[in-house]
């Protein structure tokens, strides 16, 4: 259950942190790098976003995709998956839900023992200061390539903690260097060669959302399941 829940919290920690371009800098540094994530830290409230997520499993070469949206506000959080199979994905809190329409099925999570994965997890984006990734990460400056076009900071994290790096190896982020804002995440999983993808678009900080998103209502009749186990 574990992995099953740490999979699900990194899919919706899908976000970043800002907006300012870097101006006429020379080779980038990581403090620099950081620098710029805390500047952009400061005044973010909320994020709206289009996200694609490409599970690939390297033995058999198989790659599926999953596309939806993302609104965060605070430690509220709600994802739409939209396709191929619908899902709805709700942080309030300290409580984590995942709804499945299909089935008309709702899991809930009290985050518990497990807050301290969450939210090593969110510590990459939502308003974050880069400074604060290295409290849970070994952060390196990778490069700066470019990506759909466009010249990004390229960030590897390691986790600190044994027990996530028994979970994920590493990550890697691309952050636009025009805006500070992410284009791209890859997740490696542990004991595989085992990865994916975390793709965005249409990424609108400060949205404005109606609290009414992130309220916990499902339909009548949905059966409530709370998973126990470890």
């Amino acid at each position: 259950m574990l992995k099953r829940f740490l999979l699900a919290c990194i899919f919706v920690s899908l976000a970043g942190a800002g907006v300012a371009a870097l101006q006429g800098h020379a080779a980038l540094s990581l403090e620099s790098a950081l620098d710029q994530l805390d500047t952009q830290a400061h005044g973010f409230h909320s994020l709206a976003a289009d996200v694609e997520r490409t599970k690939v499993t390297v033995v058999v070469n198989d790659r599926s995709t999953e596309t939806g949206s993302i609104l965060v506000h605070g430690d509220h959080m709600r994802m739409e998956i939209k396709a191929p199979d619908a899902r709805t994905i709700l942080r309030t809190g300290d409580s984590f839900f995942i709804f499945n329409p299909k089935l008309n099925r709702v899991e809930e999570y009290n985050l518990g023992k497990y807050k301290a994965f969450a939210d090593q997890y969110l510590l990459l984006g939502f308003g974050t200061p880069g400074h604060e990734l290295k409290k849970g990460y070994l952060v390196t400056l990778r490069g700066e390539p470019t990506l759909d076009g466009k010249k990004t900071c390229e960030l590897e994290l390691t986790p600190k903690s044994e027990a996530m790096r028994n979970q994920i190896s590493k990550i890697q982020l691309w952050f636009d260097e025009s805006s500070w804002l992410p284009l791209q995440q890859q997740f490696f999983e542990t004991g595989s060669d085992d990865y994916f993808v975390i793709r965005y678009s249409n990424i609108v900080r400060n949205a404005k959302i109606d609290e009414n998103e992130f309220k916990p209502h499902w339909p009548k009749g949905v059966e409530k399941v709370k998973p126990q186990g470890d």
